[in-house]
Parts: structure tokens; C-alpha cells; sequence
């Protein structure tokens, strides 16, 4: 199994180099990008997410680090096609609220490198086709999410584990559906210094 990476390191790393991205932001931008381009997006998604930070700062090679074995993990999860993806948020110790914040933020990040900062004309065609069009609507609809104050808290952690679970196969299926469309490389993910766009 994978070496893991847990969302609070990467967030605090993310934080500490300057970058304005959230950890659960990233890895759904991370997503979007290898769905519709494959292992090539790495070093474009690298870029964005440290866009504009000092290559000289010390702090940045620690948060490169993490980001390339979140891509590594990602993209093997999505290319086995096991159904195992996991969404990078807050362990089951954190409040729902801040979970539910935290899937909310990885949905905007998916959304904007799925639609917004998406290029390739076919693409954005299939985009408009069933079932990736509902995939967007519902993904839109999450990102407004959070928890019911109103409800207790196992109403709203179970509500919580079903949101999760329809992005998690959602993103799988998203990935399915544009296989066609993207290039897949030469099956080695793994983003080194060579390919990394700050080196």
C-alpha cells in the first residue's frame, strides 16, 4: 500500500510556504486535472497550486514534497479503477463542521480545474453530456454545503459520510467517462525534480 498523506500536514505545509491553496482544495483540483489530462497535468497543477512563491524559500521543498506523493497516491487510485480513491479532509476527530467545509473546498477546487480553467474544446464538450453534466450540477450544489446546526450530531455525520461517498464515485466516474479524451502517458506518475516546474 502507498505511502498516505494526511490532510492537516499538507495543509499546515501549504500554509507555511506561502501558497493560498487548502490542502482538500488541492487534491480536488488534483483530480480534475489527472480526469481530464492524465499524469501529464502534474507539473501544471504543481505550478498552481505554488504559483507565485519563492523557489529559494525552505519551506517550499517540504510542501513539494507532499504534493507530489498526493499526485503519486491520486493518480494510482484513479488509474486502478478499484473504486479506492480517497478524498484528502479532516480525519473523523475533527468537528463535521470543519469536515464539511473541507469537502465543500475540495468540490471548488474540482469544479475550477474541471470547468473554469479547462482548455481542451472536447473537453468542455463532453462536459455538457450525462452523466458529467449532472456530476457538475451536483458537485456545484456541495460546495455550498454545512452542517445543520438544528441537527444532532449523528444526523449530520451521516449526512456527512453520504456526501462524501457521492463525491468519492463521482470523481471515479468522472475519470471514467473523459478516458477518452486524455492522454495517459507513459504510466510513471511520479512527478521528480526534473519534471517539477520550480526546479
Amino acid at each position: 500500500m502507498e505511502t498516505t498523506i494526511d490532510h492537516d500536514s499538507l495543509n499546515e505545509a501549504l500554509r507555511r510556504s506561502g501558497s493560498t491553496w487548502e490542502a482538500a482544495q488541492a487534491h480536488g483540483l488534483l483530480c480534475s486535472r489527472l480526469a481530464a489530462e492524465g499524469p501529464a497535468a502534474g507539473g501544471q497543477w504543481l505550478a498552481q497550486v505554488l504559483e507565485g512563491l519563492d523557489s529559494d524559500n525552505a519551506l517550499l521543498r517540504e510542501c513539494e514534497m507532499l504534493l507530489d506523493l498526493l499526485f503519486n497516491n491520486s493518480y494510482q487510485q484513479l488509474a486502478g479503477r478499484q473504486s479506492d480513491l480517497e478524498l484528502l479532509l479532516p480525519d473523523d476527530q475533527a468537528p463535521v463542521e470543519e469536515r464539511t467545509i473541507a469537502l465543500a473546498h475540495w468540490c471548488e477546487g474540482f469544479l475550477h480545474g474541471l470547468v473554469s480553467g479547462q482548455r481542451n474544446d472536447r473537453v468542455r464538450d463532453k462536459l455538457a453530456t450525462e452523466p458529467l453534466a449532472e456530476i457538475i450540477k451536483d458537485l456545484l450544489q456541495i460546495t455550498r454545503a454545512e452542517a445543520d446546526v438544528g441537527d444532532d450530531e449523528e444526523t449530520n455525520e451521516h449526512a456527512y459520510a453520504e456526501l462524501v461517498e457521492h463525491v468519492r464515485v463521482s470523481t471515479q466516474l468522472a475519470y471514467e467517462e473523459l478516458a477518452g479524451l486524455r492522454e495517459e502517458g507513459d504510466g510513471n506518475p511520479v512527478l521528480d525534480e526534473q519534471s517539477s516546474p520550480l526546479h
